[in-house]
């Protein structure tokens, strides 16, 4: 006998919406990035999900180097005044907004 519509719907939990933890914002399925917060060339296996503007941001300024020594906690990004400035100015963005990012000059 096959289960009922019903009985179906009573076990099914739709999953929590992602929330990026830079700028708070729901996460929608098109704009989620996996973020290897310790480059996963330099051996990083632990991720975190982010809007895809906000893991663009954070290649844009540092390099793997930088983000394995001084970035690889979301608190340790959230510390640095280029990104909270990029945080301030993108949360009062909507959540699937996307700009392109330019690499920063002290990259170059």
């Amino acid at each position: 006998m096959r289960k009922q519509k019903q009985d179906i719907v009573s076990w099914y939990q739709q999953p929590e919406p992602e929330i990026c933890p830079l700028c708070n914002r729901l996460i929608p399925d098109d704009q989620r990035d996996e973020h290897h917060l310790v480059p996963k060339s330099r051996g990083g296996r632990q991720t975190q999900f982010l809007h895809r503007i906000c893991h663009r941001q954070i290649h844009a300024l540092f390099s793997e180097a930088e983000l394995e020594k001084s970035y690889s906690t979301i608190d340790a990004l959230l510390d640095h005044p280029e990104i909270s400035k990029f945080v301030s100015w993108v949360t009062k963005k909507p959540p699937g907004f996307y700009d392109g990012t330019k690499r920063s000059n002290r990259r170059r």
